[in-house]
């Protein structure tokens, strides 16, 4: 005869094995991660500047969306990158050269953009670039940009074009000189990863 102490423990483990036989095979979790892009770092937001000048005109500003950051392009044909200086930094507002106007920008930071080429062209002061003091840049729509707010023409003034650029916060940049053209990239973030 079988002992109840017996009866009781033969019971639980007969419904623990029938229990688990009964359960649907569930996969083991998978370890997948969201791949991520990796991100430069290390651009810092203190004012950039490389000094040089050209004759050069400033024909177009345009802006593009990345990974890692939004970019503007100021576009000076004929300018060799040695000779494209420039000088970016944030400032708290935007003053046009030569009237001292404030230039409203929108966003939580300005990057105040100086282009030594003017916007103009040297022999005649016919414009070079379609833009008016005070106004949205030409042709650039920053409709779903992660950094861009607004960008603005400041003006052009002694042989140097001014332009702010309105952005998502104070966050990091770098300046690139190519043949022909300055290129701004400003961060989506102040990490290595988006």
């Amino acid at each position: 005869m079988l002992q109840p102490r017996t009866i009781c423990a033969t019971v639980v483990l007969l419904g623990a094995t029938l229990v688990t036989a009964a359960a649907p095979a569930v996969a083991a979790p998978t370890t997948a991660t969201a791949a991520t892009t990796a991100c430069p770092t290390g651009w810092g937001s203190g004012g950039k500047s490389a000094t040089a000048a050209t004759t050069a005109s400033v024909k177009d500003v345009r802006t593009g969306r990345h990974d890692c950051y939004d970019r503007m392009v100021v576009d000076v044909p004929g300018a060799a990158r040695a000779d494209l200086g420039y000088a970016v930094r944030y400032v708290d507002r935007l003053y046009q050269d030569g009237s001292g106007r404030h230039i409203p920008v929108a966003g939580g930071a300005v990057l105040e953009v100086r282009v030594t080429a003017p916007a103009y062209d040297p022999e005649t002061g016919a414009a070079t670039y379609p833009a008016r003091a005070g106004a949205a840049l030409p042709g650039v729509d920053l409709t779903g940009y992660r950094t861009f707010r607004d960008a603005r023409f400041a003006g052009s003034f002694e042989g140097e074009t001014q332009l702010g650029l309105g952005v998502r916060g104070r966050l990091p940049f770098r300046v690139l000189q190519l043949d022909g053209r300055l290129v701004i990239d400003v961060a989506h973030t102040w990490n290595a990863a988006r």
